[in-house]
C-alpha cells in the first residue's frame, strides 16, 4: 500500500479500480463516501505524504472540519473513479 500511496497517479488508480468494485458488490456512494473519509483520516495519521501532491491533499485535510473533510473524501472518490 504504501509504493501506491507515493505515487499520486498510481493512487488514483488503486482508489478508483476500489471504487468500481464497491460499486458492483452494491455499496452505495454514500457508503463509499464514509469508507473514503475513513481512509482518509487514517491516512492523515499514519502516512507520511512521499509527494506534493499527497502533502497538499494531507495539508486540506488537516485544515479542514468534519464537514469539509467529507467533503474532500466524495471529490476524492470522484477523481478516483473518473482515473478507473
Amino acid at each position: 500500500m504504501s509504493s501506491v500511496v507515493k505515487d499520486f497517479d498510481g493512487w488514483k488508480k488503486f482508489l478508483g479500480e476500489r471504487v468500481v468494485q464497491a460499486e458492483k458488490a452494491g455499496m452505495s456512494q454514500d457508503t463509499i463516501a464514509k469508507l473514503a473519509y475513513e481512509i482518509g483520516d487514517f491516512l492523515d495519521e499514519k502516512v507520511d505524504p512521499g509527494n506534493h501532491s499527497n502533502r497538499a491533499l494531507k495539508e486540506l485535510w488537516e485544515v479542514g472540519n468534519e464537514e469539509e473533510r467529507h467533503t474532500i473524501a466524495k471529490l476524492m472518490v470522484k477523481l478516483a473513479k473518473h482515473n478507473a
